[in-house]
């Protein structure tokens, strides 16, 4: 059996003694469990369990007692931690076969399925609150002290193939048990026992349709085993590689990537329309030479249809993806939407039927009927969720059914699930369960803010704002370098972006960086085609990005102030607010655009001419893209009074000129923020409410106008100056 890195080339080889011998049992589990979950050859997000039984001090007791230690409900291998494995009394495990083979008077068992889940939890040692997952009576029925639950595409194969029992036989020589398919659950696990006991020279067991367990003494062997379980069948599948021919070979040509990017940025919005007609959904591209391989090819409809095998696939990806029967030579974008529009109708009224077909007495209700999946010849394939993970693990389980149904089809003839096991574990009364413990979502989870200045200031405060809300934020910035700087703080608290082939950006998790110059619409176009690319399109836009030429000290005359100060004041709003009402209209959704003014533009005072008369201009801007714009999308104005703190408007020399001006003492050793905070309390003591106004206190009200609770108000100006009176409206 393969023991060195130089023996494997389908799966990475990551065990480290110098580490590994430094490590606690448990946390040698741990790390097996990390290094297996970091390849996903090994086993797919969120999929496959690792155990260890070990000897632990009962604090009741004092005395020595076996405990088994799985990766609970929920976890992930490649991030788990010792908090994310269950730990139950390995003693009271067994004891409880005697509660599920109890039978009434009538001969039926007294505890099903489901409720042997619930008894676990009195097997917890040491008051462990990790959920254990349903594949704990497996971990704990399999006598070896080290026991390995994965996914792997290559394993799956195999276990998809019509004739997969005679195949366990062959591929791996004798050496792995087979149980068909079954549910997991206890009674899955008493058949793999009887498997285990039946074949005592037997190293693992083909679970159909479904992976493979396999086992070993020892933490390190158990891991090498693991690894060669799947060398050995991605081995065997190489070798009945069918080259071009894979899946009937091409019978559509991919578009060039040009090509594809300008019908995505077109296609994507009006997908997104068409199938958040419940809840929306936020979209991953996938067209790299796996996906395109496979949407291209003779054999992708038929394969399509029968859907995936692997019960961790298809409560992502559902049943089946939506096949769209586009080719990109004779069709045209007109055509695609017909067809896209045509198959999402269809879909939904076969997804009905499967539920009316398949559904039983105590089902939970229907989910929305809309796929999850799309794949599109020439284009790739493109997934949905609630959110940013959610479509990209969704896509990545779509391309682990592709895997899997390549090598099926390269050494026999692949085999979905039957639609009533399928239906039985899609509505799955502990998966209902455990999607009605999920917290409520965020008021802005499946929203796509844009906001333009969020390098600094109320941009950069606003994109915190409504990243606190749940909302995936684009931070837009003339300068590259401070935009990628808050999507980094914001990543560095949300999570980890992870890049999406085909789009170019680095980062598509709750926040990415672009750049973009408001006066000029090619940019800004550019900068809604990535977002469209990262997302599937946008629903609010707010606009803080802002110039404030003083005269006398900018070094233009005063008609290139006034050019300038309304190229981005003025010019910049309209340009972004008419380049996403594009993508708007296309989507058929409800929108938001938010466009930053300042009470200047009802007050005239001496020294920012330009400035003041681009802000009244842009305050009317407002009014008329809430008219042009309706009634899909809802246009409001922020307008601010002084805002000093941390705005790139008040530089040093600037502040420094307003307290000489207004006679406000200060030093010249003083910091920049002592000299901000000065000149903040001089504008305070101007209104009525003698505070300092924040840039957090404009992001609370730029939030306010795109949370929706503000739904029937459009075309207004929302002041935020701490009572300036003079800035009342006349």
């Amino acid at each position: 059996m393969p023991s060195k890195q130089s023996e494997f080339k389908h799966v990475d080889y990551s065990w480290d003694d110098a580490v590994a011998d430094t490590l606690t049992p448990i946390e040698s589990l741990v790390y097996r469990s990390n290094i297996l979950g970091a390849d996903q050859r090994i086993t797919n997000t969120g999929g496959g369990n690792t155990s260890a039984k070990l000897m632990e001090i009962d604090p009741l007791t004092g005395e020595e007692v076996e405990v088994l230690w799985v990766k609970g409900s929920g976890g992930d291998l490649r991030t788990a931690k010792v908090e994310n494995f269950s730990s139950l009394y390995q003693g009271k495990l067994n004891a409880l076969d005697a509660t599920y083979q109890a039978r009434d008077d009538k001969g039926y068992k007294q505890a099903g399925e489901d409720a042997m889940i619930g008894m676990y939890k009195h097997c917890n040692f040491c008051l462990n609150p990790r959920a254990s997952s349903i594949d704990t009576p497996l971990h704990s029925m399999i006598a070896d002290k080290h026991v390995d639950h994965l996914h792997p595409n290559a394993v799956i194969a195999i276990a998809s193939c019509k004739d997969q029992e005679a195949l366990t036989e062959k591929v791996w020589g004798g050496k792995m048990a087979y149980v068909p398919w079954m549910r997991p659950g206890w009674e899955a696990a008493k058949v793999c026992e009887e498997a285990y006991a039946a074949k005592p020279d037997s190293i693992g067991i083909l679970l159909g349709q479904h992976g493979h367990t396999n086992w070993e003494s020892e933490s390190k062997s158990c891991y090498e085993t693991s690894l060669w379980v799947i060398e050995t069948a991605a081995r065997y599948i190489e070798e009945h590689d069918k080259g071009e021919q894979t899946f009937g070979g091409a019978k559509v040509e991919s578009l060039s990537e040009e090509a594809r990017t300008e019908l995505l940025t077109q296609f994507l919005p009006v997908a997104r329309g068409v199938l958040s007609n419940k809840v929306k959904f936020i979209a991953t591209v996938q067209s790299d030479e796996t996906a395109l391989r496979f949407v291209n090819s003779v054999d992708a409809p038929r394969l399509a249809k029968l859907g995936t095998s692997c019960p961790d696939h298809f409560l992502r990806t559902k049943i089946q993806p939506l096949y769209v029967d586009y080719n990109p030579k004779t069709d045209d974008f007109d055509a695609l939407v017909e067809k896209l529009n045509t198959g999402i109708e269809q879909y939904r009224i076969e997804y009905a039927e499967y539920y009316n077909n398949c559904k039983r007495d105590d089902s939970p209700a229907m989910r929305d009927p809309s796929p999850t999946v799309i794949l599109i010849p020439g284009v790739g394939i493109i997934g949905w969720g609630k959110n940013k993970s959610e479509s990209r693990v969704t896509t990545e389980f779509y391309n682990c059914a592709i895997e899997v149904m390549r090598g099926a089809e390269a050494i026999s003839e692949y085999t979905a699930l039957p639609q009533q096991e399928a239906f039985d574990i899609e509505y799955w009364a502990l998966e209902e369960a455990k999607l009605q413990r999920m917290p409520k979502e965020a008021p802005l989870a499946r929203d796509i803010v844009v906001v333009v200045g969020a390098g600094d200031g109320i941009g950069k405060e606003t994109a915190f704002r409504v990243a606190r809300e749940g909302a995936h934020v684009v931070c837009a910035d003339l300068r590259l370098d401070a935009a990628q700087k808050t999507a980094d703080e914001l990543t560095a608290i949300y999570g980890q972006g992870i890049g999406v082939a085909g789009t170019g950006i680095s980062g598509c998790g709750p926040a990415i960086a672009l750049e973009v110059n408001i006066t000029e619409r090619e940019s800004v176009k550019n900068m809604f085609d990535q977002v469209t690319l990262a997302y599937g399109g946008i629903d609010k836009v707010i606009v803080t990005a802002g110039v404030f030429l003083a005269p006398g000290q900018s070094g233009m005359s005063n008609e290139q102030q006034f050019d300038v100060s309304f190229a981005v004041n003025v010019k910049g709003g309209y340009i972004v607010g008419t380049q996403a009402n594009e993508i708007w209209q296309a989507q058929g959704l409800k929108g938001a655009l938010v466009l930053t003014t300042s009470v200047n533009a009802a007050v005239a005072k001496k020294g920012s001419l330009a400035y003041d008369t681009s802000k009244a201009a842009a305050n009317h801007l407002v009014r008329e893209l809430a008219v042009e714009l309706s009634p899909l999308v809802n246009v409001n104005g922020l307008a601010p009074a002084t805002v000093v703190k941390g705005s790139t408007m008040f530089p040093r020399d600037r502040v420094i000129a307003s307290l000489t001006k207004y006679d406000v003492e200060f030093g010249t050793d003083d910091s920049d923020d002592e000299l901000r905070d000065k000149l903040a309390m001089f504008y305070a003591q101007r209104t009525l409410t003698k505070s300092p106004i924040t840039p957090a206190d404009q992001a609370e009200a730029a939030y306010l106008m795109v949370s929706g609770q503000l739904s029937k108000t459009t075309g207004q100006i929302i002041s935020v100056d701490g009572g300036l009176h003079e800035a009342f409206l006349r």
